[in-house]
């Protein structure tokens, strides 16, 4: 009988799956993660159809995703891998530092990005923080998306935000705090013993409340209002 692992709540370890073109970098990074207790490379793959494949097949915890694969989209990609995937969290491995680019991943449904740049114990922490339900980025990038002021252009004014924040209701901070940690409509469910619908219909009128058009507005708006706390 194995040794429950440490690192996950079920004593398993934690499914990393690969997918970059680059046959070496992918090598290294297998025996980077299958050395680390509690995580375990899955699969890999280096195009699309392979990824989607492996992805549906092993049903991964986190998927390690370069974007830029030849011959498709990255970003096309990512939400394709989610559907074969419906449980894993994707996380950005790239050479890529423009913020614009790290945000069109969020918004595709990545919850966090790692610059190739970075040392491998950030890597692995990442991998661990992003399948906790972590949101992972550079703490510099986060700086600089938090000092954009609103996603719309100017900042509003303080009062202004206080009263749309004064509005929320103690259910709405809750699930506004549960968004910031990273976790999907469904985990929120669960921890709040309430239905998805329900998740769904209160998302819908926070977004209204705080003037923000999506999940990823309103975890910037969330953290820039100490409604929430980046998890870095």
């Amino acid at each position: 009988m194995s040794t429950p692992s440490p690192e996950t709540p079920s004593g398993e370890s934690i499914r990393v799956m690969l997918v970059d073109d680059h046959v070496v970098l992918r090598s290294g990074l297998r025996l980077l993660i299958d050395s680390h207790p509690g995580l375990r490379v899955i699969g890999e793959a280096g195009s699309r159809t392979d990824a989607l494949e492996v992805a549906e097949r092993e049903q991964p915890d986190i998927i390690l995703l370069d974007l830029d694969l030849p011959g498709t989209d990255g970003y096309e990609l990512l939400p394709d891998l989610l559907q074969a995937a419906r449980q894993a969290r994707v996380l950005i491995l790239t050479g890529v530092t423009d913020l614009e680019a790290h945000i069109r991943a969020l918004r595709l449904g990545a919850i966090g990005v790692v610059l190739k740049e970075k040392a491998p114990e950030v890597l692995i922490k990442a991998i661990r923080g992003v399948y906790a339900g972590e949101i992972w980025l550079d703490p510099a990038a986060v700086a600089r998306l938090l000092g954009q002021g609103s996603p719309s252009g100017a900042a509003p004014k303080p009062d202004r935000e206080a009263a749309k924040i004064a509005t929320l209701t103690e259910r709405e901070r809750e699930i506004i705090a549960l968004i910031g940690e990273g976790l999907k409509n469904k985990q929120i469910a669960s921890r709040l013993f309430i239905s998805e619908g329900t998740v769904r219909n209160y998302l819908t009128t926070i977004f209204s409340k705080l003037e923000v058009t999506d999940r990823f507005e309103l975890i910037l708006y969330a953290y820039r209002h100490k409604l929430a706390k980046p998890q870095i």
